[in-house]
């Protein structure tokens, strides 16, 4: 008996021919072609998205096409109520013209004639005009054949009056009385000629008309792509002219865009700092509120401290959220249900106990708190032991305060001591600001940086200030996509910026931002406070209110330092090495309090002593230090009969009432200890600091053999694992002195392979201790804390000591090495030093680059500001954020707008997004086939097993020997890397089932379950004798290869070839490529001999955390250079050093000044100016030409220098061009190794020649002497632990 057809739904159709196969009548409707399929597939087919997509359009239709039946039927209905002849005469009468109407045309044809509408004649014409036109365009009214045909234009046929002319007429009357039109376009009421109803907003398309219009506005704010008005308006030419429909004007995009923008943009915010300044900025209210209410970024949102059961890798993992910070700046209560349970509050637990939760935390995957717990006396009387904390589970929450309070639970009164504590003020304010909603915590890192807002070396300063969503885990925000513009002004200093973002975060503290939470469909509020503000150095001494690098005390973050004098002790320079008594904002706000009090006295000298002293010198509140003073003196100068006290009075008066403005906004923010949370930076502390103090002494020493041969070393380097770009090793040879941050990380991974024989033994062993560190301040999650800080402290110890042997001036005239003393501390409160990395911050300056240089440059922070906030709406609406409506209702984009990023890898690209889908462990990829130019694609070619690399591997006997397979060229690991051939991984043995490490021969699949061909290596149990790296070898030299599992691949790491041992050399001659082919010109290049020598690199920042987890500790582990007796003694023995050397170049300038300071010749009167300079007292920094005759304070120097064996030579020395000169005259020849860099090139030359460095390099940093900054650095220290000067600038790539 046959099987019965399946039934099918009413949409479809069955095929009279055959019965099997079927066609939807809906998805029929939108295509052509005859699309038929099998009745079995009707269900997938009712899923599919095209189907979708062809429901909504005709549902769509539907309603367009009821709402034009209901306008005609009002129009019908208001037709009725007039009188419109039933019959009309089917012949009219010939016209015969009067001797009036005769008279009228001849006068016509001679003098014209002026017309009357009708309307008011002294009316304002040109809105008459409008309102014509716009009548005439919307409901028909200029009808000219029909107007032609009742003035007789058109023959006999003029006399008959269309019956259709004279319902219009009536139907622009009733539109003209109903004003039916004003609600309802033109567009909504037509079809278009395909049958489709083209509305306003097509519901796939919303909030866009078109999607045409969507791709418009997509190409106009992309973040690195900008298009200017004029290339918008041939874009849109071009597609006119090849025939795009829905092609709208320039003007009507931009009235959309300015649409969209009110609807659910970025508002941006005009502010006007206390000291004058105006500039914008966009509301970061709004900016972190879009997260809540975006499905892509709201699940993954993490608002409590976590005691992480596994690696640390995030903020909330880190002490600050833990412990540290103000209990009030966490987010305060939990949602269990339709209750809400919040710290601070009474609660009950199942038991019967009483509790207060002091603090919400995540342990394990399960809600706990902190709390107190409380006893309640027969008397009703409630106890506070606050000196016992519990660590309670939330499921064990049973009734919160209103549930005590309904059961009349609640205590009667509260004892004395509880009462103290503030303990007794239930429930928790916070409760009555959130309103019924819950209520979060967001934290943001906020960085600030001066950016030049040029493509060119022209430096045009603006101060930027980006910030993240810190609740986002830490890989989303190192992407692109998540680093968000809040302001920038060329004028406005960044403490004046932080005036109006600072106003916007604590308006969220009485009145929390109202969000759509995405999570649970409901409306939440949160609050926001500040975590980090990650930046570079001389930026955080800004933010903290710091003196700077060469203040006496130079370090932001401790009180270290002192005189020249006491640095030069056995304990002052000890103390260098050391972290000192840490500073808070608290403690500067004083010192800030004390040095405005002294500037209402008007005397400036004891402000600059203090500042001195103290190590406290706020730009900010300086503005107001400088103000208060000048009025001081203006005062006394008026009435010099004003008392003193007097004067004091009134100012201090001023001061009091103005506390608000006059102090540096970044030292009163809660939560936010700005002296703590501005964390050691990797980017330019490490790369830009010891890496770049270490490069420079070791090329500079090079000639040109030894160049030429590290060049090549550094082109034979293997960098599967290292995840870096290519290296172009003759570039980072020619341009040794202005490398930038991603060229020193090259150079850090690999030096130590390619200098052991090109250094003297001490530079090599720096370059080896930072080996051993920076791959540990890379990790991206720490397993074991305890034994990292341990690393960590060892680490640091070793190459602050090196350095120290290495020049001894360098600790206490560089505070970026005094800076890492504060690295374990750092980590504790923030967690990893990742985190807080800056390269995704400073990329963005690119994209800000791009809005400067189109905007008009009139008011540049605005428009900045208003792109950026495009983009930002952009951004949203393609992930499908919801937004507030006009109407009050929470809407997002259609769904054609929510799919077109997630399948578009270019605009993922474009935008700097990454897809969450992530690769699958254990995937392969084939092969690729050569195709030739007019033949076939051949077919695939089959291996058997037998035939390929496997069959010698020691577990073949686990696999069919004649079983086919084809060959892979990379697999993926567990550690999402892509391991091509040859590349060397870690794997879970399937003999052993323990970790074992090797070299991929072969990746093979069967189509089901690939695999890999492994050539396993041993480690040696003794570390290389050259680089103290761990070695490899073989067991008993023989090859072993292993067969294994593609998803046993754990991850990939880099080794390298022992050169040293192998005695590889550049014997290779190979064709030189030059335009991508290969040229007649030869060069050499290293050949690796064939000796299977290999080490390990640790010194790489990839998977550092996962290979030291895996190696033996022994292979890898630092070691101290000195015991803790040992330590101390080498640091007083090179404080002995110091002091001798500075003893002996004072004894040495005295010699010189007296032999240069002769008498003057007869007549000739000396010049005092001169005499200063020659005795070192003049201002300002020094010229760094060659010495010359009549130039007696170089002499001194250079005779100092000689004398005491600290003279730089160098090969050609360079003569230091003016500030007149042009900026695109200089080259670089950064020869001072302290300068930062940009990663995208921004910091190129110097400010005053029209280009800029960094800020060390600028004067107003860290490695530069101010002679009013406060410091007392003496000239000769100033000298000597500076190298000579020689043009800046920077060439790019």
């Amino acid at each position: 008996m046959p099987r019965p057809l399946k039934a099918i739904d009413n949409c479809f159709i069955q095929s009279d021919n055959n019965t099997k196969k079927i066609q939807c009548t809906i998805c029929e409707y939108y295509t052509s072609a005859d699309d038929w399929f099998d009745r079995d597939n009707d269900k997938r087919h009712l899923t599919s998205r095209n189907h979708l997509r062809n429901v909504e359009a005709t549902d769509m239709r539907i309603a367009a096409s009821a709402a034009r039946q209901n306008q005609n039927n009002a129009i019908n209905s208001a037709l009725a109520r007039f009188e419109i002849p039933a019959e009309r005469p089917k012949t009219v009468p010939a016209h015969i013209p009067s001797a009036a109407e005769e008279e009228m045309w001849d006068n016509y044809h001679t003098e014209g004639a002026a017309f009357s509408a009708g309307e008011d004649p002294g009316a304002d014409v040109s809105a008459q005009h409008a309102r014509l036109e716009k009548q005439a365009d919307e409901f028909g009214r200029w009808n000219a054949a029909a107007i032609a045909r009742n003035m007789g234009f058109l023959g006999d046929d003029s006399s008959i009056l269309n019956e259709q002319d004279e319902e219009d007429a009536i139907q622009c009357e009733i539109m003209d009385n109903a004003q039916l039109l004003e609600t309802l376009e033109i567009e909504d009421m037509v079809d278009t000629e395909m049958g489709q109803t083209c509305t306003k907003s097509s519901k796939e398309w919303f909030p866009y008309p078109s999607k045409m219009m969507f791709l418009l506005d997509t190409l106009d704010n992309l973040p690195r792509q900008r298009v200017s008005n004029s290339l918008m308006k041939v874009f849109l030419w071009i597609l006119r002219e090849g025939g795009a429909r829905d092609v709208p004007s320039l003007d009507a995009l931009r009235k959309l865009q300015s649409t969209l923008h009110k609807q659910g943009g970025i508002p941006t915010v005009p502010w006007k700092s206390t000291q004058g300044n105006v500039f914008h900025l966009n509301d970061i209210r709004t900016i972190i509120a879009k997260d809540y209410a975006n499905p892509l970024t709201r699940k993954l949102l993490h608002f409590y401290p976590e005691i992480p059961d596994g690696p640390i890798g995030e903020a909330w993992h880190a002490q600050k959220w833990r412990r540290e910070i103000d209990r009030d700046a966490l987010t305060p209560m939990i949602v269990d249900g339709h209750r809400h349970f919040y710290v601070d509050e009474l609660a009950r637990l199942h038991d019967g106990s009483f509790v207060i939760p002091i603090c919400w935390v995540m342990s394990k995957g399960r809600m706990c708190a902190d709390a107190y717990p409380v006893f309640v006396d027969e008397g009703g009387m409630g106890h506070v032991d606050d000196s016992t904390e519990l660590f309670i589970c939330a499921a064990d929450l049973k009734d919160n305060f209103y549930d005590l309070e309904f059961k009349k639970m609640l205590p009667v009164a509260w004892d004395l001591r509880s009462i103290n504590a503030g303990y007794f003020e239930m429930p928790n304010p916070l409760r009555k600001l959130a309103n019924g909603r819950p209520l979060y915590t967001s934290f943001v890192d906020l960085f600030f940086d001066d950016v030049s807002g040029n493509r060119s070396k022209s430096w045009n300063k603006h101060y930027n200030c980006y910030c993240t969503h810190r609740n986002l885990p830490r890989a989303l925000l190192q992407q692109e996509f998540h680093t968000h513009f809040v302001t920038t002004s060329p004028h406005a200093s960044s403490s004046e910026q932080f005036e109006g973002i600072k106003a916007l975060i604590l308006s969220t503290h009485s009145h929390p931002v109202s969000v759509y939470d995405e999570n649970d469909q409901e409306e939440a509020a949160f609050r926001l406070f500040v975590n980090t503000g990650p930046s570079d150095n001389p930026m955080g001494s800004e933010m903290t209110g710091h003196i700077g690098a060469k203040g006496n005390y130079f370090c932001r973050k401790c009180k270290v330092g002192g005189t020249g004098e006491h640095k030069r002790t056995d304990d002052g320079f000890h103390c260098m090495f050391e972290a000192g008594l840490p500073r808070t904002a608290a403690d500067t706000l004083r010192e800030l309090q004390k040095q405005v009090e002294l500037a209402c006295y008007g005397v400036e000298a004891a402000i600059k002593a203090r500042q001195t002293d103290s190590g406290v010198k706020d730009a900010y509140t300086s503005y107001w230090i400088e103000d208060l003073i000048r009025r001081a003196q203006e005062l006394k100068k008026g009435d010099p009969t004003l008392a003193s006290a007097e004067i004091v009075k009134e100012l201090m008066d001023w001061v009091k009432a103005n506390e608000s403005t006059i102090y540096n906004p970044f030292l009163g923010m809660k939560g936010f200890d700005v002296s703590k949370d501005t964390p050691i930076e990797i980017l330019h502390t490490i790369l830009l600091g010891i890496v770049k103090y270490a490069w420079h002494p070791t090329h500079t020493g090079w000639n040109l053999p030894k160049k030429t041969t590290y060049t090549l070393r550094l082109e034979a380097t293997n960098t599967v694992g290292l995840s870096i770009p290519p290296i172009r090793a003759s570039y980072i040879m020619q341009f040794a002195n202005s490398l930038i941050g991603r060229q020193f990380k090259q150079v850090a991974q690999t030096c130590v392979f390619h200098m052991y024989d090109l250094t003297d033994g001490l530079q090599f062993a720096a370059w080896k201790a930072m080996g051993e560190l920076l791959p540990l301040l890379w990790y991206p999650e720490i397993n074991n804390l305890d034994q990292y800080l341990v690393d960590v402290e060892t680490a640091v110890s070793n190459v602050l000591d090196i350095f120290a042997m290495l020049d001894p001036t360098k600790l206490i005239a560089k505070n970026k090495l005094h800076v890492m003393a504060h690295t374990k501390t750092d980590i504790l409160r923030h967690g990893v030093l990742l985190g807080s990395a800056t390269e995704s911050f400073e990329c963005f300056n690119a994209i800000f680059r791009q809005c400067s240089i189109l905007s008009n440059h009139l008011a540049p922070s605005r428009d900045i500001a208003r792109q950026l906030a495009h983009q930002e709406g952009l951004k949203h609406r393609l992930t499908g954020g919801w937004w507030l409506s006009s109407t009050g209702e929470w809407e997002r984009a259609g769904s054609s707008v929510r799919d077109f990023l997630t399948e578009r890898p270019i605009l993922q690209a474009l935008l700097g997004w990454t897809n969450p889908k992530s690769l699958q462990q254990g995937a392969v990829r084939l092969t690729p086939l050569k195709r030739i130019k007019g033949k076939a694609t051949p077919p695939r070619p089959n291996v058997k097993l037998a035939d390929t690399k496997a069959k010698t591997a020691i577990n073949i006997g686990e696999y069919t020997i004649n079983s086919t397979w084809q060959h892979c060229i990379n697999v993926v690991s567990k550690s999402k890397d892509i391991c091509p051939l040859a590349s060397w991984v870690y794997a879970i043995s399937p003999v052993t089932n323990v970790p074992t490490l090797g070299r991929i021969e072969a990746i093979l699949t069967d189509g089901c379950s690939p695999i890999v061909i492994l050539d396993v290596f041993q480690i040696s149990d003794e570390r290389h004798p050259i680089f103290n790296l761990p070695k490899l070898f073989r067991r008993q030299e023989e090859r072993t290869l292993l067969i294994v599992p593609s998803t046993n691949i754990q991850f990939l790491f880099n080794v390298q070839h022992d050169c040293s041992t192998a005695n590889c050399t550049a014997s290779g001659i190979r064709a030189k490529m030059q335009e991508r082919v290969e040229s007649s010109v030869t060069e050499s290049f290293v050949e690796h001999q064939p000796v299977e020598k290999w080490v390990i690199n640790t010194t790489a920042f990839h998977n550092a955390h996962l290979l030291r987890r895996s190696l033996p500790r022994s292979a890898w582990a630092p070691v101290p250079m000195f015991t803790t007796e040992g330590r101390l003694a080498k640091h007083h023995e090179l404080a002995e050093s110091l002091r001798s050397n500075h003893s002996k170049r004072k004894a040495a300038a005295a010699v010189a000044g007296t032999q240069a300071d002769g008498p003057n010749e007869p007549g000739v009167q000396e010049n005092p100016k001169k005499r200063k300079r020659a005795k070192g007292k003049g201002k300002g920094k020094e010229k760094s030409a060659p010495a010359k005759e009549g130039r007696p304070r170089k002499r001194q120097k250079i005779a100092a220098n000689e004398a005491s064996g600290s003279v730089q030579t160098k090969e050609k020395p360079k003569k230091r061009r003016g500030p007149a000169k042009k900026a695109k005259d200089h080259v670089i020849d950064d020869s001072e190794p302290d300068a930062e860099s940009d990663l995208d090139l921004d910091r190129v030359s110097d400010e005053e020649q029209g280009m800029r460095v960094s800020d060390e390099e600028r004067g107003t940093g860290e490695d530069d002497s101010d002679p009013e900054s406060g410091a007392d650095t003496s000239e000769d220290e100033i000298y000597v632990a500076r190298p000579t000067r020689r043009p800046r600038g920077q060439v790019p790539e």
